[in-house]
């Protein structure tokens, strides 16, 4: 992914919750809501937000995404989708949780935690893994945490869920996501 930071007007009506900022991806393609102290890496397929950083971090959420061509994928396998992620993971897995699913501001997104051993450091972890689709915009987010700050990192993770959203294409991102044609 390219990064490019853009200074946004005065009046741009982008709005995040207290103490978060906001990730815009593709204009719009993908927004969510981060801890404004998190650090953010870009790396060629994906964007990764880390609370310190690595390998000092200890908590990691990192999103890639796809467009899609024009179709209905209201009947996309997402449940299945996330199933198989799952079956393919070849971490010491202790722990899987059932899937959870929401349909919202035209998305459809499915979820579930895993807990593992991670094998470097010896010590539960626990890694959420969700994939989505709204619009023509598929979605895969995964978060990995230590056990011990499963409180702190649940309140990240509910701060994504609730500011995300899929598939807006903003055409003036510095103006945010309520295009006024009066504006000029």
């Amino acid at each position: 992914m390219i990064k490019k930071d853009l200074t946004l007007r005065s009046d741009h009506g982008w709005k995040s919750e207290e103490g978060y900022k906001i990730f815009i991806a593709d204009r719009g393609a993908v927004r969510f809501d981060f801890p404004k102290d998190w650090i953010v890496k870009f790396k060629e397929k994906s964007v990764s937000f880390h609370d310190l950083e690595p390998p000092d971090d200890t908590g990691a959420l990192e999103m890639s995404f796809n467009r899609l061509p024009p179709n209905d994928w209201s009947t996309f396998p997402l449940k299945k989708t996330l199933h198989q992620i799952l079956e393919d993971d070849d971490r010491k897995i202790t722990h899987k949780s059932k899937v959870t699913s929401a349909n919202r501001d035209g998305m459809r997104l499915v979820w579930a935690d895993i807990q593992y051993i991670d094998a470097t450091e010896k010590r539960p972890a626990t890694s959420r893994i969700l994939v989505g689709i709204g619009g023509n915009v598929q979605v895969l987010f995964t978060f990995d945490y230590w056990i011990e700050g499963e409180e702190q990192m649940r309140e990240v993770w509910e701060a994504m869920l609730r500011s995300l959203r899929l598939g807006l294409f903003i055409p003036d991102p510095t103006r945010g996501h309520i295009v006024n044609p009066n504006l000029n």
